[in-house]
Parts: C-alpha cells; structure tokens; sequence
C-alpha cells in the first residue's frame, strides 16, 4: 500500500510552505495520478485572505437578474467578497451597480431590497440620485473645494449579459466575453434573455465555499448522498474555453431533469435546445464562484460568497422561460422543480459541511481522485494557477 505524502499540516505549516508551487505537485499531476487539495485550503485564514484579493478581486461575479429591480426605483442590497453593493435601476430604466457606501464616511446606505425615489445616506442625509449623482448634502455649504458633482456614488465595473448581472473589481481585468470564452456560445441556446427569475433563497453554510463548487460538478456522489432522491447520475466533461468548466449530466428519465425521478412535469422544454441538451443538464463554473444548471425546461444559477475560511453564504435563484411563467398551471406545475431543488440543496449542503469537519482532522492528508472527479480536479488547478506565486510546479 502507498504512503500518503505528507505535506505541512494545516497548523503547522509556514507561510511560505502554503504559497510554494512545489506543495501542489500532486495535485497538479494527470487526474488518476493526482491528489487533492491540502485541507488547509478549506481552513486557513491565510489562504482564504488571499483568494479574496488573488481570485474574487480579479475574477466576474455574477450578482443576480435584471427583473429582480424590474421598476424604476427597485434596488437590491448585496454582500460580495468586495464589499457591498447595490444593484438599482434608474429613472432612464437602466440598471446599474453601485458601491453601496456614502461617499462622505462611508456607511452603508441601504439593506435589502425594495424601491425608493432617491438614497439617502442614513448617518448626515446625503442624498444620491438612482443615477448615482449626489444631489443633496446638508452642511457642506462651508467645506472649501467641495462640488457635488465630483461626489458621486462610486460605480462598480459591470457587464449584462442576457439579462444577468456581472461586476468586476478589477478595472484592469479582461473583458467580460473574452474572460468567459465560448461560455456564451454553449449556453446560449437556453435563451437566457428570455428567462425570468421567480424566486431566490440564501443559506449559510458553515464550510469553504469551495466544497460547494466541487460537489456540484462531479456525479461520484449523486448515488450515496442523494440515493432516495435525485438518485444516480452519469456525466462528461464539457469542452470549454475560458474561465469556466462544466460537466452535461444525464439520468434514465424522459423528464426534465429539474424533477425527481417518478415525477412527472408539464411545463414545456426550451424550444431552442437541441438533441442533446433534451436529454439532460449543464452543470457549470463560472468561475471563481458562479453556478449555472441548464436543465431542459429552466435554469437554476448557485451564487457562493465566501464569509470566512469556514463559511460561505449560497444564493440559489431559478429561473423559466417567460411563456412558462405566464400558462395558468405554472404555479402548480413549479412546485415539483422546487421539491427537487430544496431537497438537493439541502442535501448537498449537509454533506459539505460533514466534509468541513472531516477536513479539520490534523491527521487528514490529501487523497486520491476518482474519473468521475474531472472538473474537480480543474477547479484544483484554476485556483492554484492564480493562488501560487511562480505559478505551477
């Protein structure tokens, strides 16, 4: 029997250790020769600080749909790896993305979600308009220098894409399209534009946000953890290009694969879809932290903002095609996608934080991989290319 390799502990090892290329030569090996991720990737203060500043900082992060601020007025307050921000859509109807933090001393203006005619700040009442403009700021009258004008609320980098709502922090990074590659292109038939968000749910889960990425794109654990629900699921990897991977899952049924298996659905397929794309889902990274599941009759999206090594927060939003929404059988119809939904989601979520507990073991040391853990084993190396100082080993 082969003697793990032992790398330095999660307690123990050095700063040095933990960031040199050298500790990931496992891990950067072929699939069934490789290993996986030292635990004090999903444990160690230092580690998380930097993939806030190496991956989230640097990476697009998906925040939500247009329609969730469907009117003039509509805002939602959102906690990113960044800070928060505020996603509004103006009297001019377009939506824009906002530092949510007054310009004056900074506090944050709004929470939630709901609809207003102006900001105001709610420390000195400065008041911004939904464009961003400051157009009131009581007691400056005497502050030498000081123009309304020049004090805006700070814009945050975004991109729309079909109707979904991406930021960047990086004012330097790669273009939207050309960050994502041919993500676009294999996606596109699900008429993303067309869709409508129906509802969105957050939980808190208390384990690294990347044991959430992982779970969901490998079916290894489909026929243990959901064996009386969702069952087993086969699946293959997804040429991709650009900063995302995906698998195409596929199961025995003639359903929807937003269903559980016995479960019947009338709610129509994507007319757009093709032969292959009727017969299963797109389970999906956009990375760092964005989820997509493009199933034949909807599209659920996994939102995953980091709140510490240990934590992470998951926004779950599902979406259908508009003329689904509107037939008068939808609500009755959508209670099955929902059954499957919550049912998974919590199911995957009770089993990574039973792997967040495993990983705390000072005695853990890193495993094998199995095929079916593929696109697991490149969210490996998507996140060591970025996290490791002379890149690979």
């Amino acid at each position: 029997m082969q003697t793990p390799t032992r790398t330095p502990t999660q307690t123990g090892a050095r700063i040095d250790a933990m960031f040199d290329p050298a500790t990931y030569a496992e891990v950067r090996k072929p699939l069934l020769e490789a290993r996986t991720l030292p635990a004090w990737c999903y444990t160690a203060p230092e580690w998380h600080a930097r993939e806030i500043e190496e991956v989230f900082l640097k990476g697009w992060l998906f925040l939500g749909r247009i329609e969730q601020v469907a009117k003039p007025g509509d805002y939602r307050a959102i906690e990113t790896p960044g800070g928060p921000v505020l996603m509004m859509r103006g009297r001019d109807d377009e939506v824009r993305v906002f530092a949510n933090t007054c310009r004056h001393r900074g506090a944050q203006l709004l929470e939630g979600e709901g609809n207003c005619r102006a900001v105001q700040c709610p420390y000195h009442a400065w008041v911004y308009a939904l464009d961003g403009k400051l157009t009131g700021a009581p007691g400056m009258e005497d502050t030498i220098g000081f123009d309304k004008a020049d004090w805006g609320l700070t814009p945050v980098r975004q991109e729309i894409w079909e109707g979904c709502v991406f930021i960047s922090f990086d004012p330097d990074g790669p273009d939207f399209l050309d960050h994502f590659g041919n993500m676009p292109e294999v996606l596109g038939q699900y008429g993303f534009a067309d869709l409508v968000c129906v509802d969105s749910r957050d939980f808190d889960v208390p384990c690294n946000w990347k044991l959430l990425i992982e779970n969901a794109l490998e079916p290894y654990h489909t026929a243990t953890v959901h064996k009386t629900s969702l069952g087993g699921q086969g699946g293959h990897l997804v040429e991709t290009r650009g900063n995302w991977d995906a698998m195409f899952g596929t199961n025995d049924q003639d359903q929807s694969f937003s269903v559980l298996p016995g479960e019947t659905c009338d709610l129509p397929f994507i007319k757009s879809l093709g032969k292959m794309e009727q017969r299963g889902a797109y389970f999906t990274v956009l990375y760092p932290s964005t989820q997509f599941a493009c199933a034949q009759d909807s599209v659920w999206w996994l939102r995953l903002l980091p709140t510490g090594p240990e934590s992470c927060r998951l926004n779950a939003g599902f979406m259908f095609p508009k003329d689904a929404v509107a037939r008068s059988d939808f609500a009755e119809e959508s209670k099955k996608h929902f059954h499957r939904w919550f049912t998974g989601i919590d199911e995957d979520n009770w089993i990574s934080v039973m792997q967040q507990k495993g990983l705390r073991s000072a005695a853990r040391t890193p495993g094998p991989l199995a095929s079916q853990e593929v696109v697991v084993h490149k969210v490996y190396n998507w996140l060591l290319d970025r996290m490791l100082e002379n890149g690979a080993a």
